[in-house]
């Protein structure tokens, strides 16, 4: 976490135990996903079986070579725990607890790694990858919540809401010392389906702690795919898999043909795509954690407690609490568009639960508590800078709901400490400005970006100067904004085309700001912005997620062959001006850039987005009849109103110009078919921010309660439009907002009773 990888590899390089072997993976994870570096993961994609890997040259292993290495000495050493009786008993967990975190542990690395390799096979091995840690974690967590009671003193019978109550359980088991989703041989009996009790954590915990690693892969939570059970008794990690022809793929993966059974009850699910409109079915019925509502259910002591006098007991607790956090929240943020996935895991996430227990780990000084304080901070700083209906911070309430809205003087102590423990890590620094600009202040973030010293790791100098890239186009600094966009192309190969996209942007908004007052200077920004423009569709294409071409790809293609088309017979001009609705702009919407600026940032945005209807760009008279342009212009200037509070302008110009046109003139063709489920979006967006105004002006619940239902309405109108550009990025907003209403009308009900 000292940004120096090369001593850690050093140092772990002589061990070979399950810890060595789970250190030197996550060395390999760092540096292929911190980056996005496909070259580092790929070449461990043929890797299906741990024990054919050489393990004694490490060397030169990828990401996932490493990490199937650690996996299987993990493996090896927990079947070794729970067979020696000099082995480690801790007096919380079940023995080989701390092995079976590291096999969750590589599993979860390994699944992230599968997900953003270009295979699709490899993704999908990635998922169920995911199924199987969040079982074993749960394990360990039901050992706590067991052991919390016996604490306190309280009989194993008393109810309490434990963390797999809502697991609905096909296994039953007799007790044994074998750990939860661990790794010991033997086969239990199978009894028809019955869901556990919502009160009956040792029950789960006793049908879990008989599950063994060889079966993990096969573990009964109700949800089978196919419609059949799966009688295989071999390891799920040998399991083959052949790759799926990446040709076809298109067609192969468009929609999935099979069934699903739940609780006994089998389901087609035909037509059931990763782009469903019917988002309300989605991984319907599937089991939810529940945050425990208990205190003796839950272990949230402080590093100095004497529970946690053992090292070891500090590793699995820290470990499962950051691996568990992390994959609750994960889940909980996967956007409408791909809710069919949930399908392949099997659960929802929790992501109240998932941040309070990312809480808990950064609490301990190990390799735990700082993944989980960067996790922490990422997530408020970039995930909730991201939305936009998100609770009200309440500085009284962060120890019972620390999630809500952004928590700023928690997150500024985290930060402190962080950078206290880690003083090298230019990690921290990245956190620390990225926490300036969620707080308007995009000139401190540039600084501090800009005048730190240059990171021994080449994957987070490009993050930072990334970032400063994005910052510099939210402040309208064009010229840095394409230079610092030029320099990601160097330092990182994650998007290419994104990279060129932004840059060439960038120059059309200096051509434009230069055309009336420097003419010749307008002409060198007009080259270079065709020149990177017109280069973007030979970038787009080469990277892949599950086996397809990137979003953002698809988008910046389309958007160039439109202007070209508009260039050569609609409006019959040069290229750079047949460029529409400024599309800087456009990108600082994507990226909702416009919750980072200030006041006169803000007003500048305005004053861009108004050089479109003047007398400087006589194309618009011809795109007065272009509807999609109109509406363009209408979702970004209403986003931009929106945060100077002027709401009632907002509303005004989305209803004229995007909600009271035909929706049939908003798509098909080069059209830019997003403004009209953005436009819902924004509405509801307007709804909660008058439900803060009727809160905090004593209008009365009533008036509450009407504008979280507008706004529900909206979210929800939204949520369920057919696939248009970039939805997963509309999709992560939609998703929060979903949650977001759905914690405020249950902690209302709350209030009631």
């Amino acid at each position: 976490m000292d940004d120096d990888l090369e001593a850690s590899e050093a140092g772990l390089g002589t061990g070979t135990s399950a810890f060595h072997k789970l250190g030197k993976g996550m060395v390999a994870f760092l540096r292929a996903t911190l980056g996005f570096e496909q070259d580092v993961m790929r070449e461990g994609r043929d890797y299906t079986t741990p024990h054919t890997l050489d393990v004694t040259d490490t060397s030169s292993q990828t990401a996932s070579e490493r990490l199937a290495d650690a996996e299987a000495v993990a493996t090896a050493d927990n079947r070794r725990a729970q067979h020696d009786p000099q082995a480690f008993h801790s007096s919380i967990y079940p023995s080989g607890s701390e092995y079976a975190l590291c096999h969750a542990q590589t599993q979860l690395m390994a699944a992230v790694v599968g997900v953003l390799n270009e295979s699709l096979t490899e993704s999908i091995k990635g998922f169920y990858k995911l199924r199987r840690a969040y079982i074993t974690l749960d394990g360990i967590l039901s050992a706590e919540a067991k052991y919390m009671k016996r604490r306190q003193g309280l009989g194993l019978d008393t109810p309490a809401q434990g963390s797999v109550d809502s697991l609905k359980w096909n296994h039953s088991a007799t007790p044994s010392r074998q750990m939860p989703g661990g790794f010991a041989s033997g086969h239990a009996s199978r009894e028809p389906s019955r869901p556990p009790s919502a009160h009956s954590t040792d029950e789960a915990f006793a049908q879990s702690r008989d599950l063994h690693p060889s079966r993990l892969e096969r573990i009964d939570t109700g949800v089978t795919v196919g419609g059949g059970e799966d009688h295989n008794q071999d390891n799920g990690d040998s399991d083959v898999f052949y790759d799926a022809d990446e040709n076809f793929v298109e067609d192969i993966t468009a929609t999935y043909t099979g069934k699903v059974e739940m609780n006994g009850v089998t389901s087609s699910i035909n037509k059931a795509s990763i782009r469903d409109d019917n988002v309300e079915a989605q991984a319907l019925d599937l089991p939810t954690p529940k945050l425990p509502i208990n205190q003796h259910d839950l272990l949230d002591h402080d590093p100095d407690s004497d529970i946690f006098s053992n090292p070891l007991d500090v590793f699995i607790h820290s470990g499962a609490n950051l691996c568990f956090g992390l994959l609750n929240i994960m889940l909980s943020m996967i956007p409408p568009s791909f809710g069919r996935l949930l399908f392949i895991i099997g659960f929802h996430g929790d992501k109240e639960r998932g941040v309070r227990m990312l809480w808990q780990a950064s609490k301990f000084h190990n390799l735990n508590g700082a993944f989980a304080g960067l996790i922490v901070l990422g997530f408020y700083n970039t995930l909730i800078g991201f939305s936009d209906i998100i609770p009200e911070s309440d500085a009284n309430a962060l120890a019972e709901n620390p999630i809500d809205g952004y928590p700023k003087e928690r997150c500024e102590a985290l930060l402190a400490e962080m950078r206290r423990r880690h003083p090298k890590s230019h990690l921290w620094l990245l956190e620390e400005a990225r926490m300036n600009a969620f707080n308007r202040n995009l000139s401190r973030s540039i600084h501090i970006l800009e005048n730190a010293s240059k990171s021994r790791l080449k994957q987070v100098e490009a993050l930072e100067m990334f970032e400063k890239s994005l910052n510099a186009m939210y402040s309208h600094r064009y010229e840095l904004c394409s230079m610092s966009f030029i320099s990601c192309l160097t330092l990182n190969n994650w998007s290419p085309a994104l990279y060129n996209y932004i840059a060439g942007s960038a120059h059309v908004e200096l051509y434009r700001l230069l055309k009336a007052s420097n003419p010749a200077e307008a002409k060198k920004h007009a080259t270079k912005a065709t020149e990177l423009l017109k280069a973007t569709p030979q970038h787009a294409g080469k990277k892949k997620f599950m086996a397809r071409q990137l979003p953002f790809d698809v988008f910046v293609t389309r958007k160039i062959k439109k202007w070209e088309s508009r260039a050569a017979q609609d409006l019959k001009c040069s290229f750079i001006d047949a460029v529409g609705i400024s599309p800087i702009e456009e990108m600082i919407f994507f990226w909702n850039g416009y919750k980072r600026m200030d006041s006169s940032q803000l007003e500048d945005s305005l004053n861009r987005l108004k050089w479109t209807e003047s007398s400087a760009n006589p194309q618009w008279q011809h795109d007065v009849a272009a509807y999609d342009e109109k509406a363009i212009l209408a979702v970004l200037r209403a986003a931009t109103l929106r945060n100077l509070d002027r709401l009632d302008e907002a509303e005004a110009i989305l209803k004229k110009e995007v909600l009271a046109v035909d929706k049939t003139e908003l798509k098909g063709g080069l059209k830019d078919d997003w403004t009209a489920p953005a436009a819902h979006y924004e509405m509801g967006v307007l709804c909660w921010a008058r439900r803060k105004i009727a809160a905090e002006d004593g209008s009365g619940p009533k008036e509450e309660e009407r504008w979280v239902k507008e706004c529900e309405g909206w979210v929800g109108k939204a949520a369920k439009w057919e696939g248009y550009d970039l939805d997963a990025r509309l999709g992560l907003k939609i998703a929060t907002a979903q949650d977001t209403l759905k914690r405020w009308k249950e902690k209302r009900e709350i209030g009631k009773s």
